[in-house]
Formats: C-alpha cells, sequence, structure tokens
C-alpha cells in the first residue's frame, strides 16, 4: 500500500469521528499563519506573524523578503498555534495547507514545512485553494451560515461574483478582466504615496474627503455582471499626473474618497443586479478587500432595502490566515477531497476552483 493510499484510508476515519481537529498552514503572501480549527467553524488559535513593517519600506511585498521571512517565522508560529490551543501534535487529526494560488517561493515554505509535518507525524495532508479558504472564513463568523448564497470575492489578486450552491460546487456568475480590485487599490495609492498596504490606507484617507471628483473612463463591460478597473485605475493615475505636471496641489482625501465611491459602486451595483437576477436571498462577502469600511456601509445599506440577508467575516479573518484554510479542509474533507500526494508542490496560479 503506498503512503498516499494509507492517509486516504486514515481520512476515511477521520471523516467518522465527531470532533475534527486540522492544524491548518497559510503562507501565500506576506502573512505567516498556523491554525488549530474544529469542525470546521471553532478556532483554538490562530496565530499570525505579519511582515507589513518590513514591506513597507519597499512600497508593497517584494517576494524574495517574504520568503525568506516565511522561512524564519514558520515553526515558531506553529508552536505558539499548539501552546494557544492547549493540545499538541498528537491531538491533531490531520494537517491542511495552502497549495495555491500566491506567490510561489511563499507557498513553497508553508507546502514543504506542511508535507514534512504530516510525514513526521503520520497524518494526512489536505492542499487547500486559498481562495476558497476566504469564502470558508465565514463559517467561522457566522456559525449557522450555510450554501446556497452569493457570493461577492474581493481580493489583492481575483474579484468575481459566484453562486456557492453546496460546500463544494460554486458557479461563476462574473469576474473581473484586468485588474483585481485590490490590486487597484494598491497602485492607486502607490501613484499618490500612501504607503504599503494601499487598500487600507485610502479607505482612511477617503474619510477625510468628499467624492467630488469625476474621472473619465469607459465603462465597457456596462450591463454584464464582469468587472474591468484598470480603466478606473489610469483615470486616476492621469488625473494625479496631471497635477504633478502643473504644479497644482493634490487633495489625496478628495481623491480616495472619489475613487473609491466609484469602485465601490461598481462592485455593489453588479453584485446586487445578480442577486435579483439568480433569486438568492443571501449574499456573502470574503476576500481582504472585504475589510474596506465603505464597501461594508454600502452593501449593508442596499442589503436592508432589498430584504437580503449579508455576511461578511470579522475584521482578523477578512485578511490572510490560517483559521479560513482550516475551515475550508474541514468541509473538503466531508466533501471526499483525497490525500494530498507526497510530491504535492505550490503552485502559483490555479483555476479559481480547482483542488
Amino acid at each position: 500500500m503506498t503512503y498516499k493510499q494509507q492517509m486516504d484510508k486514515k481520512l476515511d476515519e477521520i471523516r467518522k469521528k465527531s470532533q475534527v481537529r486540522i492544524l491548518a498552514i497559510e503562507s501565500s503572501c506576506d502573512e505567516t499563519s498556523v491554525a488549530i480549527v474544529e469542525n470546521g467553524r471553532e478556532v483554538l488559535s490562530c496565530v499570525i506573524d505579519t511582515q507589513i513593517e518590513i514591506h513597507k519600506r519597499f512600497g508593497g511585498v517584494v517576494p524574495e523578503v517574504a520568503s525568506r521571512n516565511h522561512i524564519q517565522a514558520i515553526d515558531n508560529v506553529c508552536q505558539e498555534a499548539l501552546r494557544q490551543a492547549n493540545i499538541t501534535f498528537d491531538d491533531i487529526d490531520l494537517i491542511a495547507v495552502t497549495y495555491g494560488a500566491g506567490l510561489l517561493g511563499a507557498l513553497l515554505v508553508g507546502v514543504s514545512f506542511a508535507k514534512g509535518l504530516a510525514f513526521a507525524l503520520n497524518k494526512p495532508l489536505l492542499a487547500i485553494n486559498h481562495i476558497k479558504g476566504h469564502i470558508a472564513s465565514n463559517y467561522i463568523t457566522h456559525k449557522n451560515l450555510e450554501p446556497p448564497f452569493m457570493c461577492l470575492l474581493v481580493s489583492g489578486g481575483h474579484t468575481a461574483i459566484l453562486r456557492v450552491k453546496d460546500y463544494k460546487n460554486f458557479e461563476l456568475v462574473g469576474s473581473t478582466v484586468d485588474d483585481a480590485v485590490g490590486e487597484c487599490f494598491d497602485k492607486v495609492a502607490r501613484v499618490m504615496g500612501l504607503s504599503y498596504p494601499g487598500g487600507l490606507n485610502i479607505d482612511k484617507m477617503a474619510k477625510l474627503g468628499e467624492p467630488c471628483i469625476e474621472f473619465t473612463h469607459k465603462n465597457i463591460l456596462a450591463g454584464t455582471y464582469n468587472f474591468s478597473f484598470s480603466g478606473i485605475k489610469t483615470a486616476v493615475i492621469n488625473y494625479v499626473h496631471n497635477l504633478n505636471q502643473k504644479n497644482q496641489e493634490i487633495n489625496i482625501p478628495n481623491i480616495s474618497a472619489s475613487f473609491q465611491k466609484l469602485v465601490v459602486g461598481e462592485l455593489s451595483n453588479k453584485t446586487i443586479k445578480a442577486m435579483k437576477d439568480f433569486g438568492e436571498a443571501k449574499l456573502v462577502v470574503a476576500g481582504g478587500v472585504s475589510a474596506n469600511s465603505y464597501l461594508k456601509a454600502k452593501l449593508l445599506d442596499l442589503c436592508n432595502k432589498e430584504g437580503y440577508n449579508l455576511y461578511m467575516p470579522d475584521l482578523k479573518y477578512c485578511t490572510d490566515n490560517a483559521a479560513m484554510i482550516g475551515s475550508c479542509a474541514y468541509f473538503e474533507l466531508l466533501n471526499g477531497m483525497e490525500c494530498a500526494d507526497i510530491n504535492l508542490t505550490a503552485k502559483s496560479t490555479i483555476p479559481l476552483f480547482n483542488n
């Protein structure tokens, strides 16, 4: 019997248990995180070692720097997660790790650590899709949330509207045809001289300004569920460059407020349209941009008007964390996911919903 066959047999036994504890690992970008999650919804511990201060000096994440810091942090983060959960490796049923998508070098650190841990402990290993993890963060915050629902996925690498039919089956309704919304926020922040993380700082500055600027751009996807943010991004960049060339004052709060209103309007209006057209009653928001305060307020207002139930993760689960990976792994387990092969490797890009 091969190693994988042995581990798949163990997974069959684990599925029968009433209590399943998963040690989850996330290292797709600049957060080194390990969590202990029980039955997909209870977080016994979630430790995050962030590199934000390290990457601020560069204006964004430097992949090699991120990888080196993951190597330095991951063992200590794992030990701290076990300590906070007050358990040992013996109390863990299986290991789960983000294998894609993300920065390849950063992912390799987590995958290599997870494979070594799983092999040494003789425990099964599950390979988890990072994006599905973001959706699962809502299962932690909202204990009674179950599919079906509509999901607005907004992150640094993805922007999409999805119908989540059950814990396993997803239907893509619409997506970005160019920049992801998080990427757009970061690029606009950079041109205005705001520090990393750009999206957070635009949100802060927008509260000090007024959305009084009309940015000229072509809405090439009107009437569809798809998004295009490159035109909006270029319009803001050109506006700022023109002011610089004329030595005119750059009102960062007003630019931030105007840009944010335009982007959030595009996201929220198309999402609500999809809710109406597909007859969904529950809206779930996932991804790092779900932390944006204006997006939260806008969607809450629209959902209240339309009678929809809105679900968003707690702030600590909006950005990358291992708890969401542990939650996702539990539901993948129940839906028959097989053990990852010992030759598992990280992938910088994967289909939106493919394991």
